[in-house]
Parts: C-alpha cells; structure tokens; sequence
C-alpha cells in the first residue's frame, strides 16, 4: 500500500437531529451532544490520551491532530465543528506508519521530554501522506505550528525525513536498534521510552483518569487576582453549596502553611488578612467531583482585597522605605528576620581584583541586564494524589521525588516522618529547572488526605506562566582587565538578581552565576558581589544554565571588547587565555586531566577563520554536580527480579534521557542486553534517594553510582560462573570515586582498575545465564565524592566534581539572520552520540531565543505573555547547528568519563550572537534581547 492511499475522502450521509455531532474518529463512528473542544472530547471521552494538552490556547501544537488530512489543532476545532469529518489520533495511524515514525525518531535522536511529539508526528504523518518526498523545508513548513522546547526541531525533522523514507521502501528498519543488541558506553543507544512517547501511550500525571482511579475527584486554586494586596475577606459559602463540591480548603486548613525548596517562605495559601506576594498566589483550594463543576465553583468564590502598590523592579527593591515582601523566613529549621528585601547575597573574592586592574594594560567596563525567562515546558503542572498507607502517595512530574517529599512533609507537619509522603515521578514533559519546587504536589496532597479521595490538580497555561519561578532577570556591572599581551588580569562585578516574590533558589542561582562570571580562564584576581532581591513579580528560581547564562553572557561580551583593545582576534583572545589540565581557574581549584576547553576553540577554528567580520564567538564552562561542599550523592540498588537486572535510584529523567544512560552504564559493566536491564520504579519508596535532576549531575554523580552497583553486580555474576554461592544478603558499598569500601568498611575486592573502563574485557562469559542465578539478589552502591565549600582556606579548593567546557561560534548571513552555529563540547566520554546532539542542538536553539526573542512582559508585576507571544522560536527558523563533541584520551575516573551536557549547551550561543551582531553593525549591545536584529518584534515591557 502506498502512503498516499491511506487516505480516504468522507462524505457525508444522511441527515442527523440538531445538536448532535457525528464523525469518524480512528475509523469508528462517534457521536456527541455536546460542543466542545475536540481536544477534550478525544481526552476526556474517548480517553484517546497521546492527544496532549499542552496550552488548550492554540499555540503549542501538543494536541495535533488529522482532521480530512489536514494537521489541526484539537484544541481550537470543537465536536460542532469536526461534525461530519474524519479524525485521526496517533492511535489510527495504520501499524507501518506506526513503526516508521518509532524507529525513525528514536534512530535520530528526535525524542527528549516527548510531551510534544505525538503532535509532531500526526503533523509528520498528514504531511508524508499527502507528499511522499517532502524535503527539509516541507517538513518546517509543516511543524511550524508544533512547539519543542527540547531538541531545536533539527532532529525531528531528520525523524520525519526518515519515517518518510521508511514508508517509501527506500530506507529499512533496523529492529536490533530499539532491541539494543550493543548498548554500551558510547554507542548510539535507542532510547528506552522512544515508543511509548512516540505513539503517546506513555503515562504523564495528566493522563491518569477515573478508569484508573475510579474516586478521582479534582482540585484548583482560586488565585489573586492583584501581585500586592490584603486579602479582607474569602466567601466560599456558594462554592461549597453548589453540588459536586467536595469543599474549599483556606489557610486555617493546613498544618504548615509554608513550603520552599531551600528557604520557607512561600505560603500554601493566602490567609484573610494577609498580604500576596505576587500573581501566582493560592488564596483558597475548590476540590469537586468533575471538572466543569470545579470550574463554576471557582468563579463562585468571591474575596475582597485591598490593593496595595507592589514593588516591581530592583530599584524599587532597594529604595528608602520600600515595603518588606517578607519580615523572615525559615532556613534549615532556624526563623531569619528580615529588615530589607534582599533575599540571598554571595560574596567571591580571590586575589587582589583592585590592584590588578589598576595595573592592566586594558580595561572595560560594561553594564548588562537580561530578563527574566519562562521556561515553557511544553507539559503544564499536574499531580495526582491519594491516600496511601499512614499517609498519602503523589503521582508527580518533577525534577526530585525526594525533593517533592520533603516539601510536601514539611506542609503536613510530618518532618520527623517523611516517609509518610510517598512520591512517585512519572513521565515529566521538560523541565529545565522550572519543576524544582512544588507547584501543584502539596494542594493535590492536602485535598487527598482532606478528602480521602484520589484528587488531580494541574494548572492551567496561565497559571502556570504566572506561578512557576522563571530565569532571574540581571542587572550587572562587570569590569574586565588584561595585560597588553591580552592575559586577563582581573575581574570586579556586582550581579543583581531579581527574585521575585519567593526564595526558590535564588541562593544557589545567584552563587553559580558569580563563580561563574570569570569564565573558563586562567587569572587568579577576583571580586564578585551578587544580591537576590525580593519584589512582587513572579518568583524566579532554577533555569537551564542555573545564574551562568547571565553573568557569563556579561563577562563573554567583555571579552570581544578587550580583544579588540589588545589587536588580536576574539578567538585568538580566548585561546591565549583558555584553561587547560594543570592550569588554576580563578576559584583556584585546579583544572582536571579531562579539561577540553582549547580543543573546543580548535574545533571552530576553521569555521571561524572562514567567516571572520560576520561571526561572533563564546566560551563557557558549567559545573556539574552541586558541589561547594554539600553532600551531593548518588545512589543506586540493581535488583534481580524475574530474571532481569532492574535498577532503581529516584532520578527525574526530564528529557535528558538520563535512564538510558543508567542502562548503558550497567550493559557496558555486565555485558548483559538491553532486554535484560530495566528501569525501575522511581519513587521515594522503591528507590534510592540520587538527588535532583539539576546541575548536570545525573550522568555524573548517579551515573558513577549505577557503575558501581553495576560491578558489584558483575562481580557477582562472575562468581557464580566460578562455581560460588550468589550473596546471600544485600551487597553494599560506598566509593568516592578513587577508593570503593563495603558498607561495614571492608575494602572491597572485585576487579578494578582497568576493568573499570569501557570495553573491558572482565565480564560473564554467559551474562544472560549468570544473572538467572542471581534472583533475588540486590547490589547498592553510593558515590560521595567530597567538594570545598565555598571560601574554603585552601590554595586550591575544589569546587566541583568537574566542569564540562564549550566554545559556540555564530554566523549571520548577508541579511543579518543567524545562518549557522558550531557548538563545539567538552562533556569528556560521549555515553550516548544519538542523544548529545539533540541536547547540544536544544540548548543552542533555547540561547538563540535568549538573545533575540523571548522576553517576559509585566505590568505592575502582571505578566501580560501568553505562550503564543513568549518568543519562542519555531522550526522555520532555527539555523544549521553543528553540534561537535571532543574527547581527550585521559578522562575522569567515575562515570565512564562523562560530564553531562544538558546545561552548558544553553550558555554561550546569546552572548556569541550578541557579539556577532557586534562584528556586522559596530554596536555594543549589552540588554536582552537584542534591539534592531531581523528577528525583533514589538515587545511589550
């Protein structure tokens, strides 16, 4: 069968009764009384959820349908309008178009969160049926409409190219891939969730129904309707009277009635007689039997406030007598009073940055501000909670369950017992730091333990625009010297951050864009002076690049400008001053044997020579780990259950892909395939606790931990083929990295050395065989490697288990349009090609939209953004992005070598477009995002 021959036209026949609405969906005849959004009907009838509902607005393409071969959003064609048509779902696609688009996308790498790509795909799919040979701009043409924030859309569009090959006959499947016959360290691995996000039938919060839960009842906020106000009075009293309530949760309601991922000081909900803080702010909690009856009920809620005049900038912040947003907060248990609205500040000082520049033979001065961002995961907030046990389960999409857990606990009072919150992480459609704190967990919790019932409760778009943190806007002074051979000299800055209405992380944040402003250099005088405010706009928080996207964009643009007062290149500037192995960053800490920092400038060299007058240039470096002596761990237990080895450690796999990297770590270690290593369940009662998906940790620091308890699994394994007993209790051990001890402190035994690299030959000689014998055997392992705190008294803290190192170079085009970018990448042992170049591509597209783009409008503290007008990039207009990864042959010692790559892929493509634009039009710009570019459109500030 041809792919144009799937099709078949309707027609429409016979006459139906006024009010009723009748069409095909998937081949079968449905039938309706009711008009409303297709996209509801599909969800919420049909329970036909691959069908995403990502903004219910229009503009993120999620709930992509084919309605008579035309790509259409569900969510703007209602069941009136879709009378007498043909609808088609991932579900109805015909099985060979099914396993076109699997093998496809998971060949290429076009596969991350996956919330968006069942859309992408019914949009790949009425394409290829109605243009069998699409090229590269018919498929853009085509997706246009679709939003990812993952993967910069190249590799999709490569996927649906190769799906469209596939079904002409002129490219075959290869079925060893996705069965992962080699799925080692450094090959190119299928991911494990490509064809249940593929064909949509993966299980996000939002995709849990009553034939799930069959009590599911349903909950939402009622939220301020002013950034600053006194709450005078809440009446639920016709709320609660209209049938189907549950109730109205208030203040009084809650044990504690404060939450915070570091800092305590966000308010459950908003008591009568208190103030809010900002626009996200819950005043009261509606829970009701279905959706619709909740929605009335909420609009039946009336307060009364007093508007108040908010605090809406930094400077209005800092001001004489401006108004406290907080008077204290709680911190690791202790009440901190407040007497000004700064919330966090870090002080990093090294040297003597004064004197240093006084004596340069250059120096520049510059003032920069970048806004804040909205981080735009594609799938909104939802939880789903219950009561479970002596306490209450949690369904969640987040970047920490233990994290969820702890915040949720504290709410309810139950610190001395977290265990009674149970966190269960399932698929998470993006992150990219905006799901570090609790948005919906602790309501969906508090009404479930309320009620003794199952409760969702997810946020709308515009809730969730106006409520989760965003990247912190900056405001920032930088002065850069260097001696007359253009070796850097010093560096003195102060940062401003505004954080908005809530703490978030705005410590943590605001800490790695100070220790990050000096760069990836070699110069040892240093003053960097960093304060979060408090205001009354929308909390900031965790964000890709976590405070380095900012300062690193200030001191790269610096960089250009010295070079220029020195004579030399831009390039030539960065390479005389680059780190290398041996060399003492200017935190001191010494630059370890992996450093790559000049092999990434040598990789653009050619490009950059080949372009010079219409290109720009950035170097970055991005820890990974948390680090600065705090006790970052990585966990993981291998139990062999029915006849495979499954691994579980309580990671958030957002899209990074993370939980195929664990599984590569124990192939590569045991020798055993893919078919025989599983991920297990992640949640805080079956797995370890492995820390936050943030910081470029999990390939790291719980990769290292799945090695580990991988060889101990291997050892196992070899032993039993000796002829030996399989353990008779739990194995367990701990490592730092060097030295490996079992938890009693016996050194531990197994084969190490070079058995520890990738390709070792000490392995089962039947892996499959040995592993059977092992049933019911467990191995634990926890990797600590110990880091300095920072200010250390040392000569050379260490800082960070290590620092991955970029060098992205920009091109523009005659008409002054971003042509191509080369991301040239440290992440020292590529553990899987297929995924880097998509993460590498992602973050080079989300720093592209960084500089010239996106921006975050507020009104007195109201964010006036819908998703469509953030700025977001779409598939018509990404550059030709050459992602390159370079390898040393001496690499770390844990985790196979790698480093991670999802967060500094994101930080040096806006300040090398910035200074591209520079090179071209002789203007130094230094605010976000770029004015007078091809790319500006009326902004709203």
């Amino acid at each position: 069968m041809t792919p144009t021959a799937f099709w078949r036209p309707h027609t429409r026949k016979g006459a139906r009764r006024v009010g009723t609405y009748s069409f095909l969906v998937n081949g079968v005849r449905r039938t309706t009384d009711e008009n409303k959004s297709l996209l509801r009907f599909l969800r919420d009838d049909l329970r036909l959820t691959s069908v995403k509902d990502g903004c219910s607005e229009g503009a993120c393409g999620t709930c992509t349908v084919v309605v008579d071969g035309i790509a259409t959003k569900g969510c703007v064609i209602t069941t009136k309008l879709a009378d007498g048509r043909e609808v088609m779902t991932p579900e109805g696609l015909d099985p060979a178009e099914q396993e076109a688009f699997v093998y496809a996308f998971g060949a290429v790498g076009a596969v991350q969160c996956g919330f968006c790509i069942p859309g992408m795909v019914m949009s790949g799919a009425a394409l290829i049926r109605r243009n069998p040979s699409p090229s590269e701009d018919d498929v853009k043409a085509a997706i246009k409409g679709n939003v990812c924030r993952c993967t910069g859309y190249k590799k999709i569009i490569e996927g649906i190219l190769l799906a469209a090959a596939v079904l002409r006959g002129e490219r075959q499947i290869d079925p060893g891939l996705e069965r992962g016959d080699d799925y080692g360290v450094g090959t190119g691995a299928f991911r494990v969730d490509v064809r249940r996000k593929v064909l949509g039938f993966g299980v996000y919060p939002d995709d849990i129904t009553s034939e799930d839960y069959p009590d599911l009842a349903y909950a939402a906020a009622v939220r301020t309707k002013y950034p600053r106000a006194r709450v005078l009075s809440i009446d639920s009293s016709k709320a609660e009277a209209l049938p189907g309530v549950l109730g109205v949760l208030r203040a009084k309601d809650v044990p504690v009635n404060q939450v915070g991922h570091i800092v305590q000081d966000w308010d459950v909900l908003i008591a009568e007689g208190d103030l809010t803080r900002c626009m996200g702010d819950a005043i009261c909690l509606v829970v009701a039997e279905d959706e619709a009856t909740l929605a009335k009920a909420r609009r039946l809620v009336k307060v009364t406030y007093e508007e108040l005049e908010p605090v809406r900038s930094i400077d209005e912040a800092k001001a004489a007598g401006a108004p406290l947003i907080h008077d204290s907060f709680l911190a690791f248990g202790n009440v901190v009073r407040l007497h000004d609205n700064v919330c966090q500040s870090r002080h990093v000082k090294r040297g003597d940055a004064k004197a240093a520049l006084a004596a340069s033979a250059h120096v520049v001065t510059g003032s920069f501000e970048t806004p804040f961002t909205e981080h735009a995961f594609l799938e909104p907030e939802c939880a789903v909670a219950f009561p479970y046990k002596d306490g209450v389960r949690i369904l969640s999409t987040d970047q920490g369950a233990y994290d969820t857990r702890k915040e949720v606990a504290h709410m309810l009072g139950w610190d001395d017992e977290p265990e009674r919150v149970v966190v269960q992480t399932m698929l998470v459609g993006g992150g990219f730091g905006g799901k570090e704190d609790v948005s919906v967990q602790h309501l969906a919790a508090l009404a479930a333990l309320r009620f003794g019932r199952t409760v969702k409760c997810k946020l709308t778009r515009g809730e969730s625009i106006a409520f989760h943190p965003k990247r912190h806007a900056m405001r920032g002074t930088f002065t850069l010297g260097c001696d007359e051979d253009g070796l850097l000299t010093g560096l003195d800055c102060e940062i401003n951050f505004d954080t908005g209405a809530y703490a978030s992380l705005c410590g943590p944040v605001l800490e790695r864009a100070c220790t990050h402003s000096v760069g990836p250099y070699t110069y040892q005088n240093t003053d960097i002076r960093g304060y979060g405010y408090y205001t009354n706009n929308p909390p900031a928080g965790a964000f890709r690049g976590f405070g380095v996207c900012q300062s690193e964009f200030a001191l790269e643009c610096l960089m250009d400008e010295l070079a220029d007062k020195v004579g030399i290149s831009p390039w030539e500037m960065r390479f005389r001053n680059a780190v290398e192995p041996g060399d003492v960053l200017p935190n001191g800490q010494v630059a370890d044997r992996s450093t790559a920092l000049k092999e990434t400038l040598l990789a653009v060299r050619d490009a950059y020579d080949a372009n010079e007058g219409h290109c720009g240039l950035a170097c970055a470096m991005k820890n990974a780990g948390t680090g600065v002596g705090l006790p970052d761990k990585g966990r993981c237990e291998i139990r062999v259950e029915g006849g495979r080895a499954v691994v579980y450690s309580a990671t958030s796999d957002i899209g990074q892909g993370c939980n195929t990297v664990f599984l590569q770590d124990v192939a590569e270690a045991s020798g055993l395939p893919k078919s025989h290593i599983l991920n297990g369940e992640c949640s805080t009662e079956a797995a370890p606790d492995s820390g936050t998906t943030s910081g470029s940790r999990q390939t790291v620091v719980t990769g290292e931990a799945v090695r580990g308890a991988a060889f101990l699994l291997r050892d196992a394994m070899l032993a039993v083929e000796r002829g030996e007993d399989a353990p008779a209790a739990p194995v367990r051990a701990l490592g730092d990295g060097l030295v490996v001890t079992l938890e009693g402190g016996e050194p531990y035994r197994g084969a190490m050395g070079d058995s520890l690299r990738t390709g070792s030959p000490v392995r089962p000689d039947d892996p499959v065989g040995a592993l059977s014998r092992l049933e019911g055997c467990s191995f634990h392992y926890e990797y600590f490697e110990v880091t300095d705190k920072l200010g250390a008294d040392k000569p050379n803290p260490k800082s960070h288990i290590c620092y991955g190192f970029a060098t992205h170079l920009v091109v523009l085009d005659k008409d002054r349009r971003v042509s191509e970018v080369y991301a040239a990448h440290d992440a020292g042992k590529v553990v899987n090609p297929i995924a880097i170049q998509g993460q590498i591509e992602g973050g080079v597209l989300m720093s592209m939209g960084y500089a010239l783009t996106e921006d975050f409008p507020l009104k007195d503290c109201v964010p006036t953004a819908r998703f469509g007008t953030l700025g977001l990039l779409r598939a018509t207009q990404i550059p030709d992005i050459h992602a390159i990864y370079v390898e040393k042959d001496e690499l770390l010692p844990v985790a196979y070598g790698g480093k991670g790559i999802g967060e500094i892929a994101t930080i040096p493509t806006a300040p090398a477009i910035r200074n591209a634009y520079r090179r071209v039009d002789g203007v130094a710009q230094s605010r976000l995002p770029l004015a007078n570019t091809p790319y500006e459109r009326k902004r709203r500030r």
